[in-house]
């Protein structure tokens, strides 16, 4: 049985990427209150491997995931990429004309912003999204509804009421796979690396250079603040190819020769792309 943490409760978002990953069969999920629990969890032989939230098309990069990747040991084992549906849910018995409240975490309130807003329901900000349906399970209130995922009304038994309620259609979270060591050498990979360039002109470019006159596709690049040199970035990317392929070696070693530091995080096989033209909500 393959133990894997994410954040947040059952029937989380992240719940469901790992059953997407993994399957349902052979897999135990272990619930953790922050992403830092997630890598102590498989620091500490808790859990065979985390699901950690890195990026959402719509709301962009999750800079907590990027911080905890360059300062802690683990590697990037699989990407997934996840689509976000919303679902409208309430206790048995409670209809939607009864519905005067919606609860959930703020981001997925902002997220249906504008269904909620032609309904006029009040929007009350909560702590989890799966955590309000489990709350609201606990101590349901006859004009309560919660946003969640469809896993959380089937575990706390809630009612349904809307689906697929999100205000944009191309709502895709993308997540890592985190564990120990190298994933297994794949023909179909995807790696992610972050780096740092020395203060000088035309270092950030040089850099680059390496991947762009060996023909290698870069899918990512980000930079960020550098939390220990005030006004200082390093630079999150990712490329299409394994690092042990022969011209990716060459241009990460042209790269090394360039930059102030290089950190690996993983080559990993690369997910595929969502379907673009789902079924999600057309409000946006």
């Amino acid at each position: 049985m393959t133990i894997v943490a994410f954040q947040g409760e059952h029937g989380a978002f992240s719940e469901e990427a790992i059953y997407q990953h993994f399957g349902r069969d052979d897999v135990e999920t272990l619930p953790c209150r922050s992403f830092e629990d997630i890598f102590a969890a498989v620091e500490e032989g808790r859990a065979d491997f985390g699901v950690l939230p890195v990026e959402n098309a719509v709301a962009g990069s999750i800079n907590k995931a990027y911080d905890l990747l360059l300062e802690r040991d683990l590697r990037v084992w699989g990407e997934i990429f996840l689509h976000v549906r919303h679902y409208l849910m309430a206790a048995p018995g409670v209809e939607l004309a009864d519905i005067r409240r919606v609860r959930s975490h703020p981001q997925a309130l902002a997220q249906c912003e504008r269904y909620l807003m032609e309904r006029g329901w009040l929007a009350i900000p909560w702590y989890d999204t799966a955590g309000s349906a489990k709350d609201l399970a606990e101590h349901p209130e006859p004009d309560m509804a919660v946003i969640a995922s469809r896993l959380a009304a089937e575990i706390y038994g809630l009612n349904v009421l809307a689906e697929n309620i999100q205000d944009l259609r191309w709502n895709i979270t993308r997540f890592f796979v985190i564990g120990h060591g190298d994933a297994p050498y794949t023909d179909n990979a995807k790696t992610s690396l972050v780096f740092a360039v020395p203060h000088r002109p035309g270092a950030l470019y040089h850099c680059l250079g390496e991947f762009a006159r060996r023909g290698i596709n870069l899918t990512k690049l980000e930079s960020r603040p550098r939390r220990n040199r005030p006004w200082h970035y390093v630079f999150y990317l990712d490329f299409e190819g394994h690092w042990q392929d022969p011209v990716c070696q060459e241009a990460l070693i042209g790269l090394l020769a360039r930059a102030a530091f290089v950190k690996l995080l993983g080559s990993y096989p690369a997910a595929p792309q969502p379907d673009w033209a789902g079924n999600g909500s057309d409000r946006g």
